[in-house]
C-alpha cells in the first residue's frame, strides 16, 4: 500500500494518527502473509528434520532406485550389510538394479528354508574332520582370540585391506557443532564446521562402497567399508574425489567440504558397527 502525505497533511491530528496506524497494520499483515513458516531444523542448523526422516527406510520391503547400492540401502535401513544380503540371497559384490524388490527383514519363506536346511544337516552322518591346531576366531573389534595377527581379507572389488583398524583419523579440521545423540530422531554422528573446499579425509583404510547423492538429506555422500564390522560415512560434500570400489588409505583426501542438502557448510560424519550407529568420538583421538 502506498500513502501520499499530501492527501492527509490538512487532516486533524487525531484523524492523521488513526490513518497512519491503519496503514501500518495493513503493511505488516501484507508482509507476514508473504512468508512461509521456517522448516524444522536441528539446533545447530544442520539437516532439516523432515529430510532426515525421509532418508530412513522402514517396512519389510523396498524397491531399488537408480544410483543406489546395497550398502546405501543398508545404511538407510539401519541394517547390517551381511544381514541384508542374506535376506535377499545376494553374494558379493552385491549387484542390484533399479526396480528390484529387496527384503529389509527376514521373510517367512527364508525362515522355512533355513529350518529345512538345519533339519537336513541333522540327519546327515557326521564326517570326521581334523581339529585345527589353534583357533583364529575374530572378536568384535578386530582382534583374534590368541592375539595373533589377522590376515588380510578380500574386499568388495577382489583386492585386500586389513581387517584390523589400528587408528582412526579425524575426517576434517574444525569445530564440532553437533555431537552424537541416542535419541530416536537425534544426530547419528557428529557435525564438523568448516569452509567450502576444506579437505575431507577417510578415517581409516578401506574401500569405497558408495559415492553419490541418492540419499536424501545427506547431499553428496561417501560410504567407506573398513572391515566386516565397520563402515564410515561423509555427507554434504561439495565434490567427491573417489569412485566406488576404490581403495583408500587412512588420512587420504576423498572429498571437499560443502553444504549439499544442508543448511550450512559442514561435514556430517558417521560410524556404523554391524549396521548400527555408534558415537564416532569413541574411536577418534582426543
Amino acid at each position: 500500500m502506498t500513502l501520499h502525505i499530501e492527501h492527509y497533511v490538512f487532516l486533524p491530528y487525531k484523524k492523521l494518527t488513526y490513518v497512519a496506524f491503519l496503514a501500518l497494520s495493513l503493511f505488516l499483515a501484507g508482509c507476514s502473509s508473504n512468508h512461509k513458516p521456517a522448516p524444522v531444523v536441528d539446533v545447530q542448523g544442520s539437516i532439516p528434520l523432515s529430510k532426515r526422516l525421509k532418508s530412513s527406510l522402514k517396512g519389510r520391503e523396498y524397491i531399488v532406485k537408480k544410483g543406489e547400492t546395497l550398502y546405501s540401502i543398508a545404511w538407510r535401513a539401519n541394517v547390517d550389510i551381511n544381514s541384508l544380503a542374506t535376506f535377499n540371497n545376494l553374494a558379493s559384490p552385491y549387484r542390484i538394479f533399479p526396480g528390484q524388490k529387496l527384503f529389509l527383514v527376514k521373510n517367512s519363506a527364508q525362515a522355512s528354508n533355513h529350518i529345512a536346511r538345519v533339519e537336513k544337516q541333522k540327519n546327515k552322518k557326521p564326517r570326521r574332520v581334523k581339529k585345527p591346531v589353534a583357533s583364529n576366531k575374530k572378536q568384535a573389534y578386530g582382534k583374534n582370540v590368541r592375539g595373533q595377527k589377522v590376515n588380510n581379507k578380500p574386499s568388495a572389488n577382489g583386492t585386500t585391506f586389513s581387517q584390523k583398524i589400528r587408528n582412526w583419523v579425524w575426517p576434517a579440521k574444525g569445530k564440532i557443532i553437533e555431537g552424537f545423540s541416542t535419541a530416536k530422531q537425534g544426530n547419528k554422528g557428529i557435525n564438523i564446521a568448516g569452509t567450502r573446499g576444506d579437505s575431507v579425509k577417510s578415517t581409516a583404510n578401506g574401500v569405497v562402497v558408495y559415492a553419490g547423492d541418492a540419499l536424501r538429506g545427506y547431499g553428496r555422500l561417501i560410504i567407506v567399508k573398513h572391515n566386516d564390522d565397520y563402515l564410515s560415512a561423509y555427507a554434504h560434500n561439495e565434490s567427491i574425489l573417489v569412485k566406488e570400489q576404490q581403495l583408500v588409505k587412512a588420512g587420504q583426501v576423498i572429498a571437499k567440504m560443502g553444504d549439499t542438502d544442508a543448511e550450512r557448510i559442514m561435514l556430517h560424519f558417521e560410524v556404523r558397527f554391524r549396521g548400527k550407529s555408534v558415537n564416532p568420538m569413541k574411536y577418534l583421538s582426543k
